[in-house]
């Protein structure tokens, strides 16, 4: 297998404190997701405690037998909800499956909302026993502090810093645990091809271990790494399409390990922040000027672009 790392050097991106006022960090904030559509967050307000329960009950589910999780696989539901099994997520336009497989926890909604029928019930599993309370507790927590980036994306871009508190208030957003086991032979597969993120913005918990890295503008794969504990947060299409593509979603892919490493699986929890289902994401008049035309003059509900999109990497 060849050595993905070899000539990938760091990336730039720049690494905030949350703990700071966010008038701040705000202007650092949105340049690094302008020039890398990424940036690291420390102080971020999740616990310590919740993310090792997290981490723990995740690697308890993950090591259930295959015949076990596949009772909580739903399949042509697009992995909504409950398990996806190894090899079926696939990268928009790639042809080999990615090395990993995943569980999503979605929004609890009370009987009768009015997104039920957009948005599965949650499934749960019997085992780990403090499964549902440890991952409905995390979603929240990363509700909260997406919220906080929001907010400061929102003053980047000029606008009243709760200018996202209704577009996303019950979104879509998704908790996901996912597991990359140990490499084992060669072959075409990586850990998780080269792909955009559907969705708002992305909280990525877990991203210590080496493989994180995103396409810069020149074409060279550069690493993320962030410190135990912090959080890799970048841009997804929905948020770009809204910016005109002035906060950029940019390609990322999980690289299969060094040769000293491929016998370490790999863990980690991305909660994907989305809009809600109706949120007409129509560009921002502010980022269309006579030097940046709009490119996406025709409007489109957050929930029929995400379709749109799960068809496309082969989860519908």
């Amino acid at each position: 297998m060849t050595d993905m790392h070899a000539d990938v050097r760091p990336a730039a991106v720049a690494s905030v404190s949350l703990a700071a006022p966010i008038e701040s960090f705000a202007a650092r904030l949105g340049d690094s997701f302008e020039r890398y559509g990424f940036a690291v967050v420390s102080d971020h307000g999740l616990s310590p405690a919740l993310i090792a329960r997290a981490e723990a009950a995740s690697r308890a589910l993950f090591a259930l037998p295959d015949a076990v999780k596949r009772r909580y696989h739903r399949p042509g539901t697009g992995g909504a909800r409950g398990y996806t099994p190894f090899g079926i997520e696939t990268a928009k336009g790639a042809q080999a499956v990615d090395l990993k497989e995943f569980w999503h926890v979605g929004r609890e909604l009370p009987e009768g909302h009015r997104y039920a029928g957009l948005m599965a019930p949650n499934i749960w599993p019997e085992a780990p026993e403090d499964f549902r309370e440890t991952f409905l507790e995390l979603f929240a927590a990363f509700d909260a502090t997406g919220a906080r980036i929001l907010a400061a994306i929102a003053l980047h871009l000029g606008l009243d810093r709760d200018f996202f508190v209704d577009p996303v208030a019950d979104g879509n957003s998704v908790l996901r645990l996912l597991h990359y086991p140990p490499v084992t032979g060669d072959g075409p597969s990586i850990r998780a091809g080269a792909h955009e993120d559907i969705n708002t913005i992305t909280l990525l918990l877990g991203a210590e271990e080496a493989g994180l890295e995103i396409l810069d503008q020149d074409g060279q794969w550069l690493s993320v790494t962030p410190g135990e504990g912090e959080l890799a947060v970048n841009i997804g299409d929905m948020l770009q399409r809204l910016t005109n593509n002035r906060l950029r979603s940019t390609t990322h892919r999980v690289a299969n390990p060094a040769s000293a490493r491929r016998g370490v699986a790999r863990y980690s929890m991305p909660f994907f922040l989305h809009f809600r289902p109706d949120y007409r994401i129509e560009t921002l008049p502010g980022c269309i000027d006579a030097a940046h035309p709009n490119r996406y003059p025709e409007p489109i509900t957050a929930h029929d672009y995400l379709m749109q999109r799960l068809r496309e990497i082969k989860l519908l």
